[in-house]
């Protein structure tokens, strides 16, 4: 388990940059997601393309990917996490990196914590893809980084992000097959909402790179949305 591994950092590399990653933190060394994260949003080139507008990531976990957006330049980012910790970590790095001005940590269960007046250009989620059977009891926090019982966040989320955008905005879903697609397609049709498909990427995964997963960046759309 990545929360108690022997070669867990207190500092990491990513993007070029150093990272502060504090104790009970999802660790974005030892999994992909993050780096495909940022490289589905545009985030990981040198230099940065320049973004404008806001951006709400859901699930910011040590902060990495909000950070990145503020670098890039949306005036407004609001980096969200059901952990404190990892509220507290998103803030350290926001200020390790000089974004404060325009980057606010909040303790959010998804949309929970926000304001009701707050709209956003982008609302992203790299998501807990990994499926639980309804009755599983999480031992930590931690695990809400990687597990989401019955899908339970899953749907909250379909029905919630699209209602968070501005005019004209995108809310955005970075899945795995990992998880249940099939499941999730499900969800989003009884929702009223539809799955499009922006980008994929294939990369090998496990202990000796011996599992192919495929990613997949959704847009959350109404059904019937031209």
């Amino acid at each position: 388990m990545s929360l108690t591994r022997d070669d867990r950092p207190k500092v990491f590399s990513m993007c070029g940059r150093e990272w502060d990653l504090l104790d009970e933190v999802f660790a974005p060394v030892f999994s992909p997601s993050t780096d495909i994260a940022l490289d589905f949003l545009g985030l990981n080139g040198s230099p940065l393309p320049p973004r404008t507008g806001s951006f709400l990531e859901v699930g910011c976990g040590a902060g990495v990917t909000a950070v990145m957006a503020a670098l890039a330049g949306h005036e407004r980012v609001v980096a969200s996490d059901i952990s404190p910790r990892a509220v507290e970590n998103a803030a350290v790095n926001a200020e390790r990196h000089g974004v404060t001005a325009r980057l606010s940590a909040v303790h959010s269960d998804l949309f929970s914590g926000l304001t009701e007046s707050g709209r956003f250009d982008t609302v992203f989620w790299s998501s807990n893809y990994v499926l639980a059977p309804e009755s599983y009891e999480y031992k930590s926090v931690h695990e809400r980084a990687y597990v989401d019982t019955g899908y339970r966040a899953h749907r909250r989320y379909l029905e919630q992000a699209p209602r968070w955008l501005a005019p004209g905005g995108s809310a955005l879903l970075h899945f795995s097959d990992r998880g249940d697609v099939p499941a999730l397609r499900r969800i989003a049709q009884e929702c009223g909402r539809e799955l499009r498909t922006l980008r994929t990427i294939r990369v090998r995964e496990g202990e000796y790179g011996d599992d192919v997963v495929e990613h997949m960046l959704l847009e959350i759309v109404p059904s019937g949305a031209k």
